[in-house]
């Protein structure tokens, strides 16, 4: 007994030792040896060290883009989660067509059309109103004298990003709404609370920490999604590298190196999104 326990002790160790390997965050270190790579590059290699540059440059306006759509999206969002769970047949039925439409059309067609007809029909209404409003506001009201390069390409597709995340965090809200048992909103409602007070204090703080790890890897597909918005030219990183690649036709170093900085940005949210679950996972059995 003891000779062939020491004869299979070696090959118990290279399974486990194989199964354990197998089981390592192969995709990780695979993404971390290419960054790696590109990563020496931009600090060893000039070319690199001014695609880099010239691409980092977009930074600012990709990150701002999407932070600032993304929290018009979220606001959207609750709102019309709320009325996808209303018993106003009119309010309701408002919310769903919102969320079919923007849900069934793609969102780069979304930032077009934003761009080139709601803008457009926009600025139209709101000279017609401060057109309306002179007796009150007088000739050179800001309403009246708007026109439409008042609203820069940033802006709209900073809006059109928010319409259309609008109705995919509507979905994410009206789910975490429905999650929580209907017996919470019955026993607010027999305390005397409101309709409204009871989704205020209730439902709602219960069903946001429900989809926090949802809306945080919505988050991470708006920073990828925000690369959508140099189809009109905003100076994004996206855009950066379209210039420079246009230019000097290295298109290889170019698109690794934009490649490379939208890894790290999503990676690293992803993570934190990650950490987040985790944090919410233990709070959740401690209570």
């Amino acid at each position: 007994m003891t000779t062939e326990t020491a004869v299979q002790q070696p090959g118990t160790f290279q399974v486990r030792l194989i199964d354990r390997i197998a089981h390592w965050p192969w995709w990780l270190i695979i993404i971390a040896f290419i960054g790696l790579i590109i990563f020496a590059n931009i600090i060893t290699d000039q070319l690199y060290a001014e695609i880099f540059r010239r691409v980092t440059g977009g930074i600012g306006t990709s990150i701002k883009v999407a932070v600032v759509a993304y929290l018009l999206a979220i606001s959207i969002g609750l709102f019309t989660a709320l009325g996808r769970v209303a018993k106003n047949p009119i309010v309701y039925n408002l919310a769903t067509l919102y969320v079919q439409v923007i849900r069934g059309v793609p969102i780069l067609v979304q930032i077009i059309y934003v761009a080139f007809v709601i803008t457009p029909a926009l600025v139209a209404l709101l000279n017609a109103i401060g057109l309306a409003l002179v007796p009150v506001l007088g000739p050179e009201n800001f309403l009246a004298s708007m026109t439409l390069q008042d609203i820069g390409s940033e802006q709209r597709v900073t809006i059109a990003l928010a319409i259309a995340y609008g109705g995919f965090e509507a979905e994410t809200f009206r789910a975490g709404i429905e999650s929580i048992g209907r017996g919470q909103m019955e026993a607010a409602r027999s305390l005397g609370m409101s309709y409204l007070q009871a989704m205020r204090y209730i439902v709602l703080p219960q069903a946001i920490r429900r989809v926090l790890p949802p809306l945080g890897n919505d988050f991470v597909s708006m920073i990828k999604d925000s690369s959508l918005v140099s189809v009109l030219g905003v100076r994004d990183m996206t855009q950066e590298a379209r210039l420079y690649a246009a230019a000097s036709f290295r298109y290889l170093e170019t698109y690794s190196v934009l490649a490379f900085n939208y890894l790290v940005l999503t990676i690293t949210l992803s993570l934190g999104v990650k950490a987040l679950e985790n944090r919410l996972g233990k709070g959740g059995k401690g209570s």
